[in-house]
């Protein structure tokens, strides 16, 4: 038995099993970074030069360059930031990209033993082509179009490096549409496909993966594709295939381009190739005298039972790892596109779309997932007339449709108008007897006996999908009530978050009104001039705590007395506190010291210090008081008392005291005050109460103990039954 296996894996024809279990190398961190950035676009060159510095190879590269005799100037470039102030954002791009690809080739299993100079010299050519086709179309992404032109025929590295013994030859082979062919028929992929999967898997927010896909395509279906299928396909032409002239005079159409831009494309590009080969140090010294004979195909093998048990082998690790990766799918969505990119793939259908039951089992509705166009998610075919697709939903059979066969529904002529295809295989999605939907696969007429023999690999897969396709659909509405929890979580902090960085705000106006007439006496404004860092930071600590919900206390110790006498000196020194009103302090003299943040200790003060001076418009007297220690359920706290002499607060506001209501005051975020004060007490682990009357208001807050009761022995303490 083992024997038997043996020569059936030397056998294999099929690649597309050793691409799936293959580790061809991931797309290098600082590219997908840099591509983030330019997507961005607003990457600075502190940016630039801080992700380039994480990369120890890339910045050898840049400095080395920077000196290089194109750049070097009357001194030698030492630093980064002045190398890439040296380059300019445009050279430190092509750099990036082209280095950062050129490592990633260098990865590639064999690519080492392989003559690689016309495949550097025909990836740097249609790279170069294709920027400056961008360039000349407005296309927004520049950069983007140099790593298509880099990247668009990196499939043959993916090949060579799964199937080294049977595309050692091709892999040499001229780049047309007959090497496409013999990759089809030899591996069952082609380059291009292989690419485009190979790039799917780098999880890019870009068309870079169809661009790849379809640079052999007829230039007649590519008339209402993006921008960027079709720059890579004219860069292909004139990289490649200058015979060629009707495809590139109908590319260059499509592109918006004449003959004379044509022209100058290609007379600068031989010299832009030159000069990017040379910094990327890649020698193509004699890449034109390597010859690329015509593709070959080796003869089928003789023993067909051998062949047809060796399919079956495959189809069942195929179907068990398409369900695994169905399983690692997050969301309805990223699975329906990994259904239609994997039945496109495994089944070489020339588009795959996918059609769902509605929810009351009347009709099959389109899903704009994968190539689609729009229009399908408008796409309704009624199960009770909707021809043999709906009938295959219906019997949960297997269907195949043609364009020039029986009498075709409406729904059916709609949808071959839409896909463009000559006949569909229709493959019901079924799980526990229900059907979900059916994947529609688009194919030529002639291909429809082969999949007619592999009929149990389809009707696997279609299970596999079935079964991922019901787990998504059952946790959609959990997922979508968990999503407008987190909405309404952040919602609720955005507004926090305001409200308290207009207490910081505040202070620092209020100071800046007191440096401005100190300076005009020419007094010192040291003090003022640190306070007010202070609180510029504290804004930022604001701002950033917006993205974490829940901060780590980090086990942070604070002197309560201290953080009294900075909030004191925030209120006093911007004359915020009217001579009107009286602030007492009132703290103990062995020291006070808790288990928490100073800045949220802080923050706390800041607004119950500020209500209360706004309960006292007549005046009055406010006082802080340290009441020392304080045990509760086994807990030890120091209690913190604020209250001041105002006229009390009404039933209705304790009622609803630390809730986020509206209240008297003005602006859009007044009436949070106190429910930010009461969570953050929370966080710090303690207690808040309130104790009002018409005679004044006292907050009285819990906060740990430095070192709790383990660790705090020889002080007075009192008991607390109940806060």
């Amino acid at each position: 038995m083992a024997a038997m296996l043996d020569t059936m894996h030397q056998s294999d024809q099929d690649i597309r099993n050793r691409l799936l279990i293959a580790r061809l190398p991931a797309m290098p961190q600082i590219l997908i970074k840099l591509i983030e950035h330019l997507q961005a676009d607003d990457a600075g060159m502190p940016e630039l030069a801080a992700l380039i510095a994480k990369d120890a190879g890339m910045t050898s590269k840049i400095l080395a360059v920077a000196n290089s005799s194109a750049y070097h100037r009357n001194s030698r470039v030492v630093s980064l930031e002045q190398s890439l102030v040296s380059l300019g954002t445009d050279m430190i791009k092509t750099l990036v990209i082209s280095e950062s690809v050129f490592q990633t080739f260098n990865s590639f299993p064999h690519s080492g033993s392989t003559d690689l100079r016309r495949f550097w010299k025909s990836s740097l050519s249609a790279a170069v082509i294709a920027r400056d086709i961008a360039k000349r179309m407005d296309y927004g992404q520049v950069e983007e179009a140099y790593l298509a032109g880099l990247l668009h025929n990196v499939g043959r590295l993916a090949l060579l490096s799964t199937a080294p013994r049977e595309y050692a030859f091709n892999f040499m082979a001229r780049d047309d549409e007959a090497l496409c062919a013999v990759e089809q028929r030899t591996l069952q992929i082609t380059h291009s496909e292989a690419g485009a999967w190979l790039i799917e898997r780098w999880h890019l927010d870009s068309f870079l993966a169809d661009s790849v896909l379809y640079h052999h395509e007829p230039v007649a279906r590519l008339e209402s594709a993006h921008p960027l299928i079709r720059i890579v396909r004219l860069s292909h032409l004139l990289c490649c295939h200058l015979d060629q002239e009707q495809a590139i005079a109908e590319a260059s159409r499509l592109c918006g381009l004449d003959d004379a831009a044509l022209e100058a494309i290609l007379n600068a590009a031989e010299r832009q190739v030159e000069k990017s080969a040379a910094y990327l140090g890649i020698d193509l010294a004699g890449a034109d005298d390597i010859v690329a004979p015509p593709a070959y195909a080796p003869p089928p093998p003789v023993d067909p039972v051998q062949q047809r048990l060796s399919e079956e082998v495959r189809n069942m690790m195929l179907v068990s790892e398409m369900g695994q990766t169905f399983a690692r799918q997050q969301g309805e969505g990223n699975l329906l596109e990994a259904m239609t990119r994997s039945a496109r793939i495994l089944f070489d259908f020339d588009t795959t779309v996918i059609l769902l039951e509605n929810p009351t089992g009347h009709a099959l509705l389109g899903v704009a997932a994968g190539e689609q166009q729009q229009r399908l998610a408008e796409f309704s075919i009624p199960l009770n007339k909707g021809g043999l697709l709906a009938q295959s939903a219906k019997e949960r059979k297997l269907a195949y449709l043609s364009r020039a066969g029986a009498a075709l529904s409406v729904a059916e002529e709609q949808l071959f108008r839409i896909l463009g295809t000559d006949s569909l295989v229709c493959l019901p999605l079924v799980v526990n007897q229900r059907c979900l939907g059916v994947l529609a696969g688009g194919t030529a007429a002639w291909q429809i006996p082969g999949f007619q023999k592999r009929e149990r690999f389809l009707l696997s897969f279609g299970t596999q999908a079935a079964a991922a396709l019901e787990t998504a659909i059952s946790e959609r509405g959990h997922a979508r009530r968990q999503i407008a929890g987190v909405v309404e979580e952040y919602r609720d902090a955005t507004r926090r978050v305001v409200h308290e960085v207009n207490n910081p705000l505040s202070i620092i106006k209020n100071y800046l009104s007191v440096l401005d007439s100190k300076l005009a006496r020419r007094e010192p404004v040291v003090g003022e001039m640190s306070i007010l860092n202070e609180e510029i930071d504290r804004v930022g600590q604001l701002i950033n705590g917006l993205a974490d919900l829940q901060p780590s206390m980090g086990g942070r110790h604070t002197d309560v007395a201290r953080v009294v006498d900075d909030v004191l000196r925030l209120f006093r020194t911007t004359d915020f506190v009217p001579a009107s009103v009286q602030i007492v302090v009132r703290m103990q003299e062995q020291p006070a010291e808790i288990d928490g943040d100073a800045d949220i200790l802080k923050q706390i003060l800041v607004n119950l210090v500020k209500n209360a001076v706004e309960a006292l418009p007549a005046g009055g007297k406010i006082e802080i008081a340290n009441r020392g220690l304080v045990k509760r359920e086994r807990n030890l706290y120091l209690e913190l008392a604020i209250g001041d002499s105002g006229p009390g607060l009404s039933a209705e506001v304790l009622a609803n005291l630390f809730s986020a209501v509206r209240s008297d005051k003005e602006g859009p975020h007044h009436g949070l005050g106190l429910s930010i004060v009461h969570s953050l007490v929370k966080k710090m682990q303690g207690l808040i109460t309130c104790r009002s009357s018409n005679s004044g208001t006292t907050f009285e807050i819990l906060l740990p103990a430095r070192g709790s009761t383990s660790q705090i022995t020889g002080l007075p303490t009192r008991a607390l039954d109940s806060v």
